[in-house]
C-alpha cells in the first residue's frame, strides 16, 4: 500500500537523500523547508511546500493539507561550534520545533514519526557506543538533540504516537548519481573541507586540534555514507508501518577514522596532496565518537553497503566537481 511522507527540512542534505530513498520505495514524498538552510534545486521527489516550522499555523495547514501516514522530521540546525555562540537559535529552532511538528500531528491524526537524532547526544565516550551509552551532550546542539528526543519519547507514551529516533554519527558522501549533495554556506563539515582543499590549491584544510587522546592526536569519528543513512530512515518507517514499538537506533559503522587519515585518504582519491595546518581544538568536539549499530541490523536489518571511505570519498568528489561547474 503506497504511503505518503511529510518531511520536515526535506531540503537539506540528509533530508534530500531520504526524500529519494522515500520516493524509490514507491511513497509519496512532501517536502515541507523554509530553504533557510536547504535548497529549492534538491526537492526533486515529490513536492515542496515552503514554510517554517516555527510557525505553528503554517505547519499543521501544511499537514492537514497532505494528510500524511508519517512524519520524517530532519528540519534542524546542526553545527557544533555555531550552537556554542549562538545556543538560542538551537534551543529554539531544534526543540521548540520539534514540538510545533508534534503538536501539528496531534492535530492531525498522523501517529509515526522518525527523528533525526544525533550521536552528539551522547557526550564524550571512548568506548564502542550502544543505545545504553549515558547520554552527556558537551555542547548546545547535542544538548537540543537530547531534549527532542525527550519530548518525542513523553509525546509518545502520553498519545499513543510511536516513533524512530535515529542517532547517526558523521553523515558523508553524496548521492551517487549525483542528484543531491552536501551544500553548505559556510560549510563546516571536515570532508567538503579536505576536498576543497585538494580542489583548490589556494585553499589550507584546518585539522582542529592535534593533542587529542587518539592514536595521531586528532579526532576519531565514525562516517556513515548518506545513501546509507537514507535507507536506515526507509527501514525505519517500514518498521513502525508494520507495528514496530518505539525505539532508538544507533547509525554508524563501528569504524573510526581520524581526521589526519581523512586527510590523508582525500589525497590519495584526489591524485594530489590535501593542503592543511594544525590548528587549535575547536570547542564542544568529544576525541572519539565511534558508534555500535547492533542494534539496527537486528530490528531494522539494516546494514551499510556504501561507507567504506573509498565510496564515500569518490561520490563526495564527483559532486563538488559537478558544483563547480553549477558555479
Amino acid at each position: 500500500m503506497s504511503k505518503t511522507i511529510f518531511v520536515t527540512g526535506g531540503a537539506g542534505y540528509v533530508g534530500s537523500h531520504c526524500a529519494k530513498a522515500f520516493s524509490r520505495a514507491g511513497w509519496t514524498v512532501v517536502t515541507f523547508d523554509n530553504l533557510s538552510r536547504g535548497h529549492r534545486d534538491l526537492v526533486k521527489w515529490g513536492d515542496l511546500i515552503k514554510g517554517d516550522i516555527l510557525d505553528q499555523a503554517a505547519l499543521s495547514s501544511a499537514m492537514k493539507s497532505v494528510q500524511p501516514d508519517a512524519v520524517a522530521h530532519f528540519a534542524a540546525f546542526a553545527y557544533v561550534a555555531e550552537s556554542m555562540t549562538e545556543p538560542e537559535l538551537y534551543f529554539r529552532n531544534n526543540v521548540v520545533g520539534t514540538m510545533n511538528v508534534l503538536d501539528a500531528m496531534l492535530e492531525n491524526q498522523v501517529s509515526h514519526l522518525v527523528f533525526s537524532s544525533s550521536c552528539a547526544t551522547y557526550g564524550i565516550s571512548n568506548d564502542l557506543i550502544t543505545e545504553t551509552t549515558p547520554q552527556n551532550p558537551i555542547n548546545p546542539y547535542g544538548r537540543s538533540k537530547l531534549m527532542c528526543e525527550q519530548v518525542i519519547q513523553d509525546y509518545s507514551a502520553a498519545h499513543g504516537m510511536t516513533s524512530a529516533l535515529l542517532r547517526y554519527f558523521n553523515a558523508a558522501g553524496c548521492d551517487a548519481d549525483g542528484e543531491t549533495g552536501e551544500r553548505h554556506d559556510p560549510e563546516p563539515h571536515v570532508i567538503p573541507l579536505a576536498i576543497r582543499g585538494a580542489m583548490d590549491g589556494s585553499f589550507t584544510f584546518n585539522i582542529m586540534g592535534s593533542d587529542y587522546d587518539t592514536p595521531d592526536g586528532t579526532c576519531v569519528r565514525d562516517y556513515i555514507h548518506v545513501t546509507d543513512l537514507a535507507d536506515a530512515h526507509r527501514r525505519a518507517l517500514e518498521y513502525l508501518f508494520a507495528g514496530g514499538e518505539s525505539d532508538v537506533f544507533n547509525l554508524g559503522t563501528g569504524q573510526g577514522c581520524s581526521v589526519l587519515e581523512l586527510a590523508n585518504a582525500v589525497s590519495k582519491v584526489a591524485g594530489k596532496d590535501v593542503p592543511r595546518v594544525m590548528a587549535d581544538r575547536r570547542p564542544g568536539d568529544p576525541p572519539i565518537l565511534v558508534a555500535s549499530a547492533e542494534k539496527a541490523k537486528d530490528k531494522l536489518g539494516w546494514v551499510p553497503q556504501h561507507s567504506d571511505m573509498e565510496t564515500i570519498l569518490k561520490t563526495a568528489w564527483a559532486w563538488f566537481e559537478q558544483e563547480q561547474t553549477r558555479d
